[in-house]
């Protein structure tokens, strides 16, 4: 096991769209998640980047999750990608202003599943993946410090999106990968973890996660996760499962865990670093109380809290 003491861990924000949809004063969810709150109610969007700052967050994901053409085309809104991308960090810059952490922290652009999180079979062919994550690169790579390719559940459009990111000269950043709540050493799409690092170490990145997963598989993959010459770490979802969000549903659909409180997190937390994980932060349903507790907890252990990768 790795000792904690006088070490740098990187410390992300939490689950943005679920603590939006909490907030927020519609009473449905949307099949645009998030990004529908913030076009009805963009002040929350400001506030929850705004109190996962004040948590202790020191990387901060933009509201761009849903912000894809696959996903705004089925509302026939692929025409405002542009708008909502450009909006969405807008309402970052102003949340980070208003916590007054401009100068501590650093901001992820985020390159999501194409067309759905955690169904491996509707995902685009990789020249059509490819193609898409270029725009977004395009799009983003003005406001962003890094991007984190998140909740990968195949390869191909893991390939896919770390393709786009090296021809874009990117250098950094990392992969996410989503897993098999029942194994934690596959991914959704049955594809094997390892493999997936393999062809993750072969670009250059920074580190390799795992996240939008039960915590109890991320512990499970963290053994394996250790074995890359790459950083490594992750960020769970505290959903009960996952299979009843269908592409094109609505996230009230899946339930929260009541036993995944801040504090039971942070316990989670505590065993990925002494497997030497040094990224970690939530997903889904982990709000700012979680993100309180690790952070609070990391000072009191002598850790080192980063904004970089």
């Amino acid at each position: 096991m790795t000792s904690n003491t006088g070490r740098a861990v990187t410390l992300l924000d939490g689950g943005l769209g679920q603590e939006l949809i909490r907030r927020s004063a519609r009473k449905t969810a949307h099949p645009l998640w998030s990004l529908q709150v913030m076009l009805e109610e963009p002040d929350l969007v400001s506030g929850v980047h705004r109190d996962f700052c004040l948590a202790g967050a020191r990387v901060l994901c933009p509201n761009t999750y849903t912000a894809t053409r696959g996903r705004l085309g089925k509302e026939r809104l692929s025409n405002k990608l542009d708008a909502y991308i450009g909006k969405a960090y807008d309402l970052l810059g102003k949340g980070i202003a208003e916590a007054g952490m401009s100068h501590k922290v650093s901001i992820q652009g985020s390159l999501p599943p194409l067309i759905a999180s955690y169904v491996a079979d509707v995902a685009p062919s990789f020249t059509e993946a490819y193609r898409q994550y270029r725009e977004l690169i395009a799009l983003q790579q003005p406001y962003a410090d890094f991007f984190i390719l998140e909740t990968m559940s195949n390869i191909i459009e893991a390939q896919a999106g770390m393709q786009a990111m090296a021809d874009a000269g990117l250098t950094g950043g990392a992969v996410a990968f989503t897993l098999d709540d029942n194994d934690g050493t596959r991914l959704r799409s049955g594809e094997t973890l390892h493999d997936a690092m393999v062809i993750a170490e072969g670009y250059p990145l920074d580190a390799v996660l795992v996240n939008c997963s039960k915590p109890e598989a991320m512990t499970q993959a963290m053994p394996l996760l250790s074995q890359s010459e790459l950083r490594f770490g992750g960020y769970a979802n505290g959903f009960t499962a996952v299979e009843a969000l269908v592409p094109g549903g609505t996230v009230d659909a899946l339930t929260a865990r009541e036993d995944v409180t801040p504090d039971v997190y942070v316990a989670f937390v505590e065993q990925w670093l002494s497997m030497g994980a040094s990224i970690v932060g939530g997903c889904c349903e982990i709000g700012p109380a979680h993100i309180k507790a690790m952070h609070d907890w990391m000072v009191s252990q002598d850790i080192s809290i980063s904004h970089t990768l």
